[in-house]
């Protein structure tokens, strides 16, 4: 395998994760109750439950 071939596979594989977290983020931005009409899981950011022990406990590290 060449270094070009290697940068290339690097390059799309950025390309894909960018692709994908701007999906995530459009359906995060979605209000709740579209979320929950098409299946996606309520945004961690709008679920009290999620929130609270996020604040309790901080971050994953």
């Amino acid at each position: 395998m060449s270094m070009f071939e290697s940068l290339g596979r690097f390059g799309a594989a950025i390309k894909h994760a960018h692709s994908r977290n701007r999906s995530v983020r459009a359906l995060n931005s979605l209000p709740p109750e579209i979320q929950r009409d098409i299946g996606w899981p309520v945004s961690p950011r709008q679920d009290p439950q999620v929130t609270f022990p996020a604040l309790l406990l901080g971050s994953a590290r």
